[in-house]
């Protein structure tokens, strides 16, 4: 727990404290901390930005693994002990894959703590002992709202519908430009499961860390809208190439 705090917890509390007096240095009473915590969001991604990439690029090894391990199950099918050898061989020879997937679900799990201590009883008060000598101590209550209307510290139903619309409109875009061909199955499990799912389940969250979602997802959706534009223009360009190059060959009567 203490390797957490001083590692994770503490330089993102420190981080989105830093922002929240940015905020009110610049803006004055019209600061609040819904404001910081869109910023917050944003400074996060670009963080962990180079691990998206990485994920990205091991994305067609993770669904080749995939297919492999599942012609080793209909291999080996009638002799499990096998089965589960040949498996754990092609995990240990693709060890990257697996790690980068690992990271990616701890990394997760821990923005996912982190922002519920920040919100259930961080920014409350008590862990200002956490802040650092240079960011200014609190000397009065944050400004826990967004808009000066939404508070941050307890659910709100606006909130959790906003996320479930979002979550619905990130599924369909991931579902419209995947590489990978996506079953009628998966289709309907994240287009309708995880929005109704997510509205039920997540209900109770705090509003703060709903705001914080609703930022990354979209932040994903502008990210992988700009990454589908930019493979659009690569094959257009590879298209005009080749167009080129076809003209380029012809004999001159024929052009």
């Amino acid at each position: 727990m203490n390797i957490f705090i001083q590692i994770f917890y503490q330089p993102f509390l420190n981080l989105l404290v830093g922002i929240y007096y940015f905020l009110h240095f610049i803006l004055g009473s019209g600061a609040d901390m819904g404001i910081a915590v869109i910023i917050f969001t944003v400074a996060i991604r670009i963080i962990l930005m180079p691990l998206t990439i990485s994920g990205d690029r091991s994305e067609a090894e993770r669904y080749r693994l995939s297919g492999e391990v599942e012609e080793l199950k209909k291999k080996f099918s009638a002799d499990p002990v096998a089965r589960d050898a040949h498996v754990k061989n092609l995990l240990k020879a693709n060890r990257k894959i697996v790690f980068v997937s690992g990271l990616n679900l701890a990394i997760q799990t821990i923005v996912a703590l982190m922002l519920w201590r920040i919100f259930a009883s961080g920014l409350l008060g008590e862990d200002f002992h956490l802040l650092y000598d240079f960011v200014p101590q609190p000397k009065e209550a944050f400004n826990l709202t967004f808009l000066g209307k939404y508070d941050l510290t307890h659910p709100n139903a606006t909130f959790n519908a906003l996320q479930s619309i979002v979550i619905l409109i990130f599924e369909i875009e991931v579902s419209l430009f995947s590489l990978f061909p996506i079953t009628r199955k998966e289709m309907i499990l994240a287009q309708f499961t995880l929005p109704v799912g997510s509205y039920i389940i997540f209900s109770q969250l705090p509003a703060g860390k709903k705001l914080f979602i609703i930022t990354t997802l979209l932040f994903s959706i502008v990210y992988i809208s700009i990454r589908q534009i930019k493979y659009w223009w690569y094959r257009l360009g590879r298209a005009m190439d080749k167009k080129t190059e076809v003209v380029a060959d012809l004999p001159p009567q024929s052009i």
